[in-house]
């Protein structure tokens, strides 16, 4: 099968597509064709290495987390799934869904497809759907709570500010002017450019109290610093990047995402149903999969997710 290679830790310049073995499934294994695939910026920093230490790879590897496709075989022991059932797939990093065949554990991670979703929807909610879900349970929002969302127009903050209105939050985020109009469809009461005024201190004019919660999708380290300043006493601060383990008093969560059981077809099923939009920003045929990448770790497209069609 063809797949797209890192031969080691390096920029993804590098990447090329190259012909691999076919993989075999083992024991609760399934095989999937894949019709699709979401790119997400977890492989950019796999591809190069930035989160060696946290996950390591083997190479060469193939990257891509996120798929959808046909089921083509099963391993012993997979009673749930057959061959020719159309599939929704978190693959993890250990197989990757750049590829014309990945391997997924039939686990909560591989659900069926609503027959609504087209591929490219499909491919574009596993992982940003059930991040979206360990954030929002973090969170803990209660109607009325304010909330600030860092990084809103990405994949993981469009499904947040989505959620978080629909849980009767009162919701910041922040929008590029030509995303302004689509971060307030999708919930948002208020939004910030963050292309043209300072974030925190807009949020601080607005909101001088201080936010119930802060959602920060973005920022990592010591920048969180700054982010935890926006939390009221007793407020919440969530990321799912890292961080100190209290700033100034607050203590923030730190989310990773778990496949917990019913997460990913609760997500799929509302999309599907028209009660939550997903964001396709591009898609780019598999051959143009090393330009998709290259598109990706420059930040060309920072709305929605980038989708490769096979």
């Amino acid at each position: 099968m063809k797949a797209l290679i890192a031969s080691a830790y390096g920029p993804v310049e590098q990447l090329r597509i190259h012909e691999v073995p076919d993989p075999s499934p083992g024991p609760g294994q399934v095989l999937v064709r894949v019709q699709a695939a979401a790119l997400n910026p977890l492989d950019v920093k796999l591809v190069t290495g930035e989160l060696r230490e946290m996950f390591p790879v083997t190479h060469p590897f193939v990257p891509g987390v996120d798929a959808t496709g046909v089921v083509a075989a099963v391993g012993q022991g997979v009673t749930r799934f057959a061959a020719g059932d159309e599939v929704i797939a978190y693959a993890g990093t250990a197989s990757g869904t750049l590829a014309e065949y990945v391997l997924v554990d039939a686990g909560p991670q591989l659900i069926h497809r609503p027959r609504a979703l087209s591929p490219a929807q499909a491919a574009a909610l596993p992982m940003a759907a059930m991040t979206a879900h360990c954030v929002l349970a973090a969170a803990a929002l209660e109607p009325g709570d304010r909330a600030l969302v860092i990084g809103a127009t990405g994949g993981v903050g469009a499904l947040v500010v989505q959620q978080a209105a629909e849980l009767g939050a009162r919701v910041l985020a922040t929008a590029a002017p030509a995303d302004t109009a689509y971060i307030r469809a999708l919930g948002a009461h208020e939004s910030i450019d963050h292309t043209a005024v300072d974030t925190l201190a807009t949020a601080r004019r607005l909101h001088p109290g201080g936010l119930d919660v802060v959602i920060d999708l973005i920022n990592a380290g010591p920048a969180l610093a700054a982010t935890a300043g926006l939390v009221r006493p007793g407020g919440r601060l969530v990321s799912t990047l890292y961080g100190p383990e209290e700033v100034d008093g607050v203590t923030p969560v730190y989310v990773r995402m778990e496949a917990s059981t019913g997460a990913l077809p609760r997500q799929a099923e509302r999309v599907a149903a028209g009660r939550m939009s997903i964001e396709v920003a591009a898609t780019y045929p598999f051959e143009k999969s090393p330009q998709a990448m290259c598109d990706l770790a420059e930040g060309r497209h920072t709305r929605g997710k980038i989708v490769i069609i096979f």
